[in-house]
């Protein structure tokens, strides 16, 4: 629709094309009675709000007094924007200028467009009663076009009030992140991580892989894209090229991606008679039972998932991966935001029962960051208990210390004969016949004594990998003996 055109006037199209400069305005008359009358459209404006909008009298008094505010400069914004339309865009944007900042908080943007259509439809049904016949169309035209720009100009506000928002979530998030990094005790540390969306989930864990070269705000956004799309909480930044992730979710808080001790029995265990220990299992009737080695397939396979953080590895069910149910361990957490990582190894701390337990869980994550390196074969993601050895040979106390009670000290306690034949064991490169000559026993009875050690400690010691745990226990153990 075309507004009015006024008498002599060439100024520039105020929208931005498709006006005509004959019809640049309407005539000084026609403006003059809408200036008059400025103040009735603008009460009732309000008082059709009052009537058609169920939320607007629950409002405050203040507000309702800042959106009649708003009201009545709009309308005198409108008298000016007929008058300069070369200044039309200016005009539309000075129209909020004279709300305060809390009323933005106030009126969301959907109730915005409510407000502005009510107003609208207001001065349309006012315009008979305001101006001639002959100028009717022309000012309902303006009063479509100026409108609009209303809208428009109602949108950059909004919109930049969201990116000032965004940018101080971002802060927020960051703040709250480098907090667990450095093990921060802040009271303050969970109103913070709330302000930004964090929902006190049941369990959290830390993962922490290398940062790809993308910006940081990209970053970021795609792992809070990944963790929507699979119901996780997350809380996450960039640190010296590092992506730290705190992830929240319904994990298990005694899942192999903790640094708990593995579940084993204690106590003496005596070794089994001679004349079974002379009678070596035959390959046919040790197939038939399930073992290899004298340890069960579906208890080693357990023990390599448990030392390895492997997901993938034989004993732990698959999950499919058409199912809803959601991400319930913290390794399968990591696997979903592993695309947000740049290319490297990427580490799952301990899961922590609370935000407040984070800290210790990227602790290890980070210190376990630090020594993948030394292990090239390692998983993707792994856990940070699986490189317990390696943390504990770069100076890791917590690592050395979880070794110890977690593998050495059951050991220990244990009896003596578990403890002999497994050093020995590992001292003779895994090597049965060298054991048992050693030993002064049979080879039966070395299995025996192997496969209760790792019942005890939790780890095979047909696994090279759980082996090489399982050495460095014993050398720490010793030492600290």
């Amino acid at each position: 629709m075309a507004p009015t055109a006024r008498t002599g006037d060439t100024g520039p199209d105020r929208t931005g094309g498709g006006r005509a400069e004959a019809d640049a305005g309407t005539n000084d008359a026609v403006i003059r009675r809408i200036e008059r009358a400025s103040g009735l459209l603008a009460n009732k404006a309000v008082a059709r709000m009052s009537e058609l909008l169920p939320w607007y009298p629950g409002m405050s008094a203040r507000h309702r007094a800042d959106i009649q505010l708003v009201v009545q400069a709009g309308i005198a914004s409108f008298v000016e924007w007929c008058r300069r339309p070369e200044h039309a865009r200016d005009l539309s944007s000075d129209v909020f200028r004279v709300a305060p900042r809390e009323l933005v908080r106030a009126v969301t943007f959907r109730r915005l467009v409510d407000l502005v259509r009510v107003a609208v439809e207001t001065i349309e049904a006012e315009v008979p009663n305001i101006v001639e016949p002959e100028h009717e169309q022309r000012v309902l035209a303006d009063v479509l076009r100026y409108s609009r720009d209303i809208a428009f100009a109602g949108a950059v506000v909004y919109a930049r009030v969201a990116e000032e928002r965004g940018a101080w979530d971002a802060r927020l998030e960051a703040l709250v992140v480098d907090h667990v990094v450095r093990g921060d005790q802040d009271r303050a540390l969970s109103s913070r991580a709330a302000a930004v969306g964090w929902r006190n989930p049941p369990a959290v864990t830390v993962v922490v892989g290398a940062a790809p070269p993308q910006a940081p705000e990209a970053v970021v956004d795609e792992v809070h894209r990944l963790a929507r799309s699979a119901g996780l909480e997350v809380l996450t930044g960039v640190h010296n090229q590092r992506l730290i992730m705190i992830v929240g979710g319904r994990f298990r808080l005694d899942e192999t991606g903790t640094d708990a001790a593995p579940a084993g029995t204690a106590g003496t265990v005596a070794d089994p008679p001679a004349s079974s220990a002379a009678a070596p299992a035959t390959d046919a009737s040790r197939a038939a039972r399930g073992e290899e080695g004298g340890v069960p397939r579906e208890a080693a396979a357990r023990a390599v998932a448990a030392a390895t953080g492997d997901p993938n590895r034989p004993g732990r069910p698959r999950r499919d991966r058409g199912a809803t149910s959601g991400v319930d361990s913290a390794v399968e957490a990591a696997r979903v935001l592993m695309p947000a990582c740049g290319p490297g190894p990427v580490v799952v701390g301990p899961v922590a029962a609370d935000l407040a337990g984070a800290a210790e869980s990227a602790r290890a994550a980070v210190a376990a960051v630090d020594v993948v390196a030394a292990w090239p074969a390692a998983p993707r993601p792994v856990t940070a208990r699986a490189l317990l050895p390696e943390r504990a040979l770069a100076g890791d106390k917590r690592a050395r210390r979880a070794l110890i009670d977690e593998i050495y000290i059951p050991l220990r306690d244990a009896g003596a004969p578990l403890l002999e034949t497994a050093g020995t064991y590992l001292d003779f490169g895994a090597s049965l016949e060298a054991t048992a000559r050693a030993l002064y026993l049979h080879p039966n009875t070395v299995r025996y004594r192997l496969r209760k050690a790792s019942e005890v400690c939790g780890l095979d010691t047909a696994d090279h990998r759980q082996r090489f745990m399982l050495h460095i226990a014993l050398l720490l153990g010793r030492l600290e003996g």
